[in-house]
């Protein structure tokens, strides 16, 4: 598959609100994604996770590194530019409660992608919302009602509705079924998996959860203090994983057998502060396998996948074995 998003050394830093540190947010994070994938991004709170996601859509502008788009340079394009190419890339937003303007009609809510973009005329808009309404599983007299008048799966499928409306190539889904009940997530995951089919859409999904990641996930970044990790095919992560953060982090998923044993690989204490950030590794301090070169030097990425199946990771554990 041809490439649709490429990140290189992406940095981003806040100054804190007292004015005399730095948040180091994203920390020279360099991943690739190719048309139709859905790449999974995943970590504790605090990792930086969105905030990649709003630089890979330059929603935000980074401190320093590149975002290339469909073959453009994201960072070098003129306002007017930027307008344009925003019709291919969208974002759903966590909170449906919040993301919805309480004083707008959904027609007026899926439908103003179209009308900011000039696209069609009032009558032809109007039926375009309602095949987008039915697209997303909701009737079209949904288009008269307000947010309000809707539980929280409907509501995330209106602003699903208005994410494909401009039909993008990708969508940033950051954390977009963290706020809905269980069983609404399962029926909201199916969709998006539907959507991605119907329409050939790719994904950057961003998720605290495993399970989730691992259900709609082609491939996998772990992040971890604004960095990516590991980087695999959901399958290598789950089955194979190599950094001992996303070891731990996959040993905390719970088991709903009580009877299977279980290898708690815990993690020990809460992750540092992005405005003091450790030497060497990151995840050093929490590592129950740190040696002394994890305490003073930064690990370099290195491959540790088979041919045709990388399998990137960012620790010193396999520094002997990709020399062999």
């Amino acid at each position: 598959m041809s490439e649709l998003l490429r990140i290189d050394d992406l940095t981003k830093h806040f100054h804190s609100s007292g004015g005399g540190g730095v948040i180091r947010a994203v920390n020279g994070v360099s991943l690739a994604q190719s048309k139709g994938e859905t790449l999974g991004l995943v970590g504790e709170s605090g990792c930086g996770k969105s905030t990649l996601g709003r630089l890979a859509l330059r929603l935000i502008e980074p401190t320093s590194g590149a975002v290339h788009f469909d073959g453009s340079d994201l960072l070098a394009l003129s306002p007017a530019q930027l307008r344009r190419r925003r019709r291919d890339m969208q974002l759903i937003f966590q909170d449906p409660f919040a993301s919805l303007d309480s004083r707008m009609k959904v027609a007026a809510i899926i439908g103003e992608p179209l009308e900011i973009h000039a696209i069609g005329n009032r009558r032809s808009r109007t039926a375009e919302v309602a095949r987008l309404l039915e697209l997303v599983g909701l009737p079209p007299e949904a288009a008269k009602l307000y947010p309000h008048e809707f539980s929280g799966g409907q509501r995330q499928r209106i602003g699903i509705a208005r994410a494909v409306a401009l039909a993008p190539k990708l969508i940033v889904a950051d954390e977009p079924v963290s706020a809905l009940d269980v069983s609404i997530q399962a029926q909201i995951l199916n969709l998006l998996v539907d959507l991605k089919a119907r329409l050939g859409l790719a994904y950057l999904f961003i998720s605290h959860d495993l399970a989730v990641i691992r259900y709609i996930s082609d491939r996998v970044a772990v992040m971890y203090l604004g960095r990516i990790v590991e980087l695999a095919s959901v399958e290598q992560i789950f089955e194979r994983p190599a950094h001992p953060y996303t070891q731990a982090l996959i040993a905390a998923i719970p088991q709903p057998d009580p009877d299977r044993p279980t290898q708690r690989n815990v993690i020990r204490g809460d992750p540092p502060s992005p405005e003091n950030l450790p030497t060497g590794c990151p995840f050093h301090p929490r590592c129950p396998q740190a040696t002394e070169s994890c305490r003073t030097r930064e690990p370099v990425e290195r491959d540790i996948g088979g041919p045709g199946a990388p399998h990137l990771v960012s620790c010193h554990l396999y520094a002997v074995e990709a020399t062999r």
